[in-house]
């Protein structure tokens, strides 16, 4: 296997927090083509003036390849196909070329993966080669907030009240050179007084009675998870009174890791 484009500029990619709704795939900034990440046949494909729908697709030109064993890639928001796609393809097969159908910013393609098996998309860095990764990911800003919606910033509020706290993270991974577009990490944990409090995981999204779901310690609907954009809600926690250790370690997908400690008194 293989990305579509290896070269190709990621735009954003999987999980990222995109107005408090998570991104399901890849988005990349390209001009050329779009190549199949391994063999497979087609299942569907659709271009953006297709009079079989008369409603506008987020996707615009778009089709979908079976990889096997439940696995389909999405390839979206290419140019209108100029020729029929063959039904079946071999890894590189070129499957269309970028374009800017679609709901997209500007030029290049959408991917993503969908496993039809276990009802989930899955994040395709878990199943494409590594890209080179050699920083760490940042952490933004951690908060916690209470349930009187009030915020409490751990840099500059050492002192909280006793209660039950969500734990906010925003957090982002820039790969291997600083760039406008934050990227998501793979994962975000917190921890209090040694036991983990929350954790969050970028690995798949899945989808139960119509509701998308985050991968948290417990799973937990998206919208909630997303909802405190730019940040995410990664857990909640009791804490009593007495002085309570809370570190925050954000890692991203190659290893590379950060973290940082805060010391509180708790009434």
């Amino acid at each position: 296997m293989d990305w579509p484009d290896p070269e190709a500029p990621v735009l954003y990619d999987f999980g990222y927090n995109s107005g408090r709704t998570p991104t399901l795939g890849y988005s990349f900034v390209s001009e050329g083509p779009v190549r199949s990440v391994d063999s497979g046949e087609l299942i569907f494909a659709r271009d953006e003036n297709d009079r079989a729908s008369k409603l506008p697709s987020p996707m615009g030109a778009w089709l979908a390849m079976d990889h096997g064993d439940g696995l389909i890639g999405i390839y979206g928001r290419m140019k209108n196909r100029e020729q029929e796609t063959s039904v079946l393809a071999d890894q590189g097969s070129i499957l269309g070329f970028s374009g800017r159908s679609g709901w997209t910013p500007g030029n290049g393609f959408y991917f993503s993966f969908y496993d039809r098996k276990e009802h989930r998309w899955v994040n395709p860095a878990m199943i494409l080669p590594p890209v080179p990764d050699t920083r760490a990911p940042l952490i933004v800003s951690v908060t916690l907030l209470n349930q009187e919606d009030r915020r409490f910033n751990p840099v500059q509020q050492r002192t909280i009240p006793q209660g039950l706290y969500s734990i906010l993270v925003e957090s982002n991974d820039t790969r291997t050179t600083a760039r406008d577009t934050p990227l998501s990490p793979h994962r975000i944990i917190c921890s209090v007084n040694g036991v983990e409090a929350g954790s969050l995981h970028f690995e798949t999204l899945s989808a139960r009675n119509g509701v998308l779901l985050a991968a948290r310690n417990r799973a937990a609907p998206a919208e909630q998870v997303y909802a405190p954009y730019p940040s995410l809600e990664i857990g909640e926690v009791w804490l009593n009174r007495g002085l309570v250790t809370m570190e925050v370690i954000v890692q991203d997908i190659a290893g590379n890791s950060r973290n940082v400690t805060y010391r509180l008194t708790v009434e």
